[in-house]
């Protein structure tokens, strides 16, 4: 989520949290094992980690994000400094090293954990008092100057890129894996997150014509109200759930733009995808339509919301399919919010 906050910069206040709005380790070699093609009902606010914990073979000499070679002698208290990741490593087994979390690990095993940002920004002093041995950030993750500082004091530091869509959720989870000593986990995690969002695909009904969305970004507190468009970071997840990118298509060329009612015209979006407290932060679906311009697409007329909690929607990971499948069954069932 820290690469919408930084697209946005200057225009808003920074996304929190995770987890679904509609739904709610023994020892053994890091050796792959068969895995289901879909998650267990009812496990959308936690972390589903492998059926085997794995065994890190380190030290491991990694290639960061920033183009820095990263040397991990040990991993056993490790920061991740973004909700995405932290599912990652809770994911491959290995929750019971992270000592810290970012404000957007909100999951149910991570909850507890103490949080070591100041708002969105990571807290040098916070992430050295807990002496960890690892620190997984996020090529957007800041300030800079704090990164500096948590590598100045000797603490291995990887970069992971950003998510953008879909294609990045393998490349992810590898470079979390091997920085862990964990590759094999890596490609089972992998394999099994893949398998997962390829069958909540398949499961899409075929339309004729596919229903265009436009995913609003909303702080009514702030009077922020923008569409997305291409290089939001949506675009993927709204694809595979069967649909058309409303924004993008109608020529948004920036990330996201001021909602105005000719934006809105030209998009002409059948539904909206929006997050869930930025929908409360406006009043919910009757506050929504009232924002100028909403009331005259056909997804204002049909009150057709599909809702999302904040953060998860572009965590790009393990609960990737859980997302997916959220937005499927909002957008082509009865679930979405009117």
């Amino acid at each position: 989520m820290r690469r919408l906050r930084t697209q946005l910069a200057g225009a808003l206040l920074s996304v929190l949290a995770l987890s679904l709005t509609t739904t709610a380790c023994g020892g053994s070699s890091d050796a792959a094992s068969p895995s289901p093609a879909a998650a267990p009902a009812g496990t959308a606010d936690r972390v589903e980690p492998l059926p085997s914990t794995p065994r890190p073979r380190l030290p491991v000499t990694v290639r960061s994000a920033d183009g820095r070679k990263v040397t991990v002698a040990q991993a056993e208290r490790v920061v991740p400094l973004s909700g995405s990741l932290s599912e990652i490593v809770f994911a491959l087994g290995l929750g019971d090293r992270v000592v810290a979390r970012d404000v957007t690990a909100t999951f149910e095993q991570a909850a507890a954990l103490p949080v070591v940002t100041r708002g969105h920004d990571v807290s040098a002093e916070g992430v050295l008092s807990l002496r960890p041995d690892l620190v997984i950030a996020e090529s957007t993750t800041g300030p800079d100057e704090a990164v500096e500082q948590i590598r100045a004091a000797g603490v291995p530091v990887l970069v992971v890129e950003g998510a953008t869509g879909l294609d990045d959720v393998g490349p992810r989870i590898e470079a979390v894996a091997e920085s862990l000593g964990v590759p094999s986990a890596g490609e089972e995690l992998i394999r099994r997150t893949e398998e997962r969002i390829a069958t909540v695909a398949e499961s899409v009904p075929a339309e004729k014509e596919k229903p265009r969305v436009a995913f609003l970004y909303l702080r009514g507190s702030a009077s922020v109200y923008l569409i997305g468009g291409k290089g939001s970071g949506a675009t993927s997840l709204i694809e595979a759930a069967g649909a058309v990118d409303a924004g993008a298509a109608s020529g948004l060329e920036k990330d996201f733009t001021a909602i105005t009612s000719e934006a809105l015209v030209k998009a002409a979006p059948d539904a909206l995808l929006v997050m869930s407290k930025g929908l409360e932060s406006v009043g919910g679906v009757d506050g929504l339509v009232k924002i100028p311009g909403i009331a005259q697409t056909p997804a204002g007329t049909d009150r057709r919301i599909v809702s999302v909690e904040d953060g998860v929607l572009l965590n790009y990971g393990p609960r990737t399919d859980q997302v997916l499948a959220s937005v499927v069954e909002q957008l082509h069932g009865d679930g979405g919010a009117r």
